[in-house]
Formats: C-alpha cells, sequence, structure tokens
C-alpha cells in the first residue's frame, strides 16, 4: 500500500471577501494549485463540519475552472452539473451527500458514472459514499480555526 502525500493551506477571507488559499509560507495561491498539485487526480473528497467553507471552497474553484453557471450546494439535488472552459473543458459534478440515508440513493442517481467518468468530481460528506468513490480519490478536510481561518489538508 502507498503512502499518502499531504500538504497543509490555509483559507482564509479578506477584507474585500475574498477566499484566499494560502501556502505554508503565507503566499497567496490560485485554488487551481490544489487540482494541479494533485493532477491526473479528479474526484476530491471534501470532508468537514456543517459550516466549515466546503462549498464556498467548491464555488471558488469552480468558479477558478471558468464556470459560468451559478455554484451552489447541491443539497437537494445532489449532484450539480457545471460546464467548465479550457483547459478543463468539460463538466464539473460537484456532490452533496448530506441527506443520503444510504448508498443505495448514490447508486441510483448513478454516483458511478459520474466518480469514474474521468471529470472533476467534489464532494460534500463523502463519507456516505466512501464504498463507491475511486481508490485514487484525493481527500480534502478542512477544519476551521478559531481566527475564523480554515486549515486545508489535503491528502493524495
Amino acid at each position: 500500500m502507498k503512502s499518502k502525500k499531504m500538504r497543509t493551506y490555509t483559507l482564509k477571507i479578506d477584507e474585500k471577501s475574498n477566499l484566499l488559499l494560502l501556502n505554508e509560507r503565507n503566499e497567496t495561491l490560485s485554488a487551481l494549485e490544489l487540482l494541479k498539485a494533485c493532477a491526473p487526480k479528479k474526484v476530491f473528497a471534501f470532508d468537514g463540519p456543517m459550516g466549515a467553507g466546503k462549498t464556498t471552497f467548491i464555488k471558488k474553484l469552480c468558479e477558478e475552472m471558468g464556470t459560468m453557471d451559478v455554484v451552489n450546494s447541491p443539497t437537494f439535488a445532489i449532484v450539480n452539473v457545471y460546464d467548465v472552459e479550457q483547459p478543463y473543458h468539460g463538466e464539473v459534478y460537484h456532490f452533496d451527500c448530506y441527506r443520503l440515508k444510504e448508498l443505495r440513493e448514490a447508486l441510483d442517481l448513478g454516483a458511478e458514472e459520474y466518480l469514474y467518468s474521468g471529470n472533476y468530481c467534489f464532494i460534500e460528506w463523502p463519507e456516505k459514499i466512501e464504498a463507491l468513490l475511486p481508490e485514487e480519490t484525493v481527500w480534502v478536510k478542512i477544519v476551521p480555526m478559531p481566527n475564523g481561518n480554515r486549515q486545508v489538508v489535503i491528502e493524495k
């Protein structure tokens, strides 16, 4: 079994309400740096408590990928599909599995087709469908900090 590599970042909101991703040297990075650092992997499991910023971070990623679609939590739809521009041309699948009560519900909506499509998949509440996730899934743990920032730990 291969050992997982981990990277830690900080997420914070600046005075203009912009979401900033900072590396360990406190340098501002594009949210897309996460995708580049994890390439060629395309399935990302966002783990964190309610209100940790999972949807906000996914929204930032999709915007930087060039989507013109409105990015919001697919709480009731379970999966939202966003079209993105070059070089990420294609579709991004945004899952919110919070409301799933059993794995069968994910199977019924075709989760496996999305997860193994070769397109980017961003999954909130991934523990609900962990049995379906590809082995190469990147885990993104978001931990709220007392100062209002978030610690982001990437395990790939």
